[in-house]
C-alpha cells in the first residue's frame, strides 16, 4: 500500500488539512478544486478509510485524516531531506544551512561565527532565524530549520544536544533610572517601576516571574510586552522602564552602553546555550561544519576579544 502514495497527493491533502476547505486549499496551490478532490478520493480509496468529513460549508479531518497528516508531514521532510541530501553530495563547502538562534545570540555569537565560518567556506548561504525558544524549537522539529542554539529545549530520544556557553540574565535600567539610586534594592523595590518583558512563555520571563512568586510576591507589572528582545536595550535607554536580559547589554560588553545592571541576587538567572538538531535528520557537508565550529569555538566567540 504504501509505494502507492503519491507524495505530491500528500502535499495537497496537507494543504487542504490545514485550510479545512477545497476552495481556499485550490487557491493556495493554484490548482482546481476537481483536482483536490481526485487527490483526497485517490487517498481515501488507498487507504480504504474516509479522510475528511463535512461540516457545514467546509470539511474537517476524520481521526484517521488527523493520523495521516502526521505521518504526511514526516514524509514530506524526509522527501525534501532526500533531495537535498543528494543535490550537496560531493559539494564540499558548498551548500545551504538554516539556523535558529535567541536574540542575545543573534547580537552577540552569530557575527563572530558567521565571520569565521564564511573564510573557509564562502560559497555557503546562511538562512539565519532569530527567534525565541519556544519557536525555534517549533521549527526544528518540523523540519525547518537544520539547527539551532537555544535554552530550554526539553530532551528527548529525538534531538542531540551540545552546550556551547553560558550566560546571565539580570534586571537591567538606563542609568539615570531612579533605582539605581537606592542602596540596597530589594525584589519589593522593582515592583515599584512598570517593565518592558518577553511573552510569558519565554523561558526568562517564567523563570524571573516565578522568582517574586516563590516569595510570596506579584509578577512585575509588563507595561510593555515584545517578542523583539533586540528592541529592549533601546526602550530601556528612553524610559523608566525596567528589563529582564542578558548581562552582555551592559558595559563592559557594549562599549558607552547608558544601560545598568539592578545588581540582585535573586534575579541573576544562569542559563545554558545548547546546541540542537534532530537526531535522525540529515545535516548537510556544510551543516556539518558549522555545528564543529560553534562545538569547538562557540564560548569563545560568544564572550568576545
Amino acid at each position: 500500500m504504501a509505494d502507492q502514495l503519491d507524495l505530491r497527493d500528500l502535499r495537497y491533502f496537507e494543504v487542504i488539512a490545514e485550510t479545512g476547505h477545497l476552495g481556499r486549499a485550490a487557491k493556495k496551490l493554484f490548482r482546481t478544486q476537481p483536482a483536490l478532490t481526485g487527490c483526497v478520493r485517490r487517498l481515501e480509496e488507498t487507504l480504504g478509510t474516509a479522510l475528511f468529513e463535512r461540516v457545514g460549508r467546509g470539511i474537517r479531518l476524520t481521526s484517521a485524516g488527523k493520523a495521516l497528516v502526521v505521518r504526511a508531514r514526516s514524509l514530506r521532510v524526509a522527501a525534501e531531506e532526500a533531495v537535498r541530501e543528494i543535490g550537496e553530495l560531493g559539494e564540499g563547502v558548498a551548500g545551504h544551512v538554516r539556523v535558529g538562534m535567541l536574540p542575545t545570540l543573534a547580537r552577540f555569537l552569530l557575527p563572530a561565527a558567521t565571520q569565521l565560518y564564511l573564510k573557509d567556506a564562502r560559497e555557503v548561504t546562511i538562512k539565519a532565524v532569530v527567534g525565541q525558544n519556544d519557536v525555534l524549537a517549533t521549527q526544528l522539529r518540523a523540519g525547518e530549520l537544520d539547527l539551532i542554539v537555544s535554552t530550554a529545549v526539553r530532551p528527548d530520544e529525538t534531538i542531540v544536544r551540545h552546550p556551547v556557553c553560558e550566560d546571565e540574565a539580570v534586571v537591567i535600567a538606563s542609568r539615570t533610572h531612579p533605582v539605581l539610586r537606592r542602596k540596597n534594592v530589594t525584589l519589593q523595590d522593582l515592583l515599584e517601576y512598570r517593565w518592558v518583558l518577553a511573552p510569558e512563555v519565554v523561558g526568562t520571563r517564567e523563570w524571573l516571574e516565578r522568582e517574586f512568586q516563590r516569595r510570596g510576591l506579584p509578577a512585575p507589572k509588563v507595561q510593555i510586552e515584545t517578542n523583539l528582545i533586540l528592541m529592549m536595550p533601546a526602550l530601556i535607554e528612553q524610559t523608566e522602564l525596567l528589563t529582564f536580559t542578558s548581562r552582555r547589554h551592559v558595559a563592559p560588553f557594549v562599549a558607552g552602553s547608558r544601560l545598568r545592571e539592578v545588581a540582585l541576587r535573586e534575579t541573576t538567572m544562569r542559563r545554558r546555550f545548547d546546541l540542537v538538531y534532530r537526531k535522525d535528520s540529515y545535516l548537510s557537508p556544510a551543516a556539518l561544519r558549522l555545528i564543529a565550529l560553534l562545538r569547538e569555538r562557540g564560548e569563545a566567540l560568544f564572550k568576545g576579544p
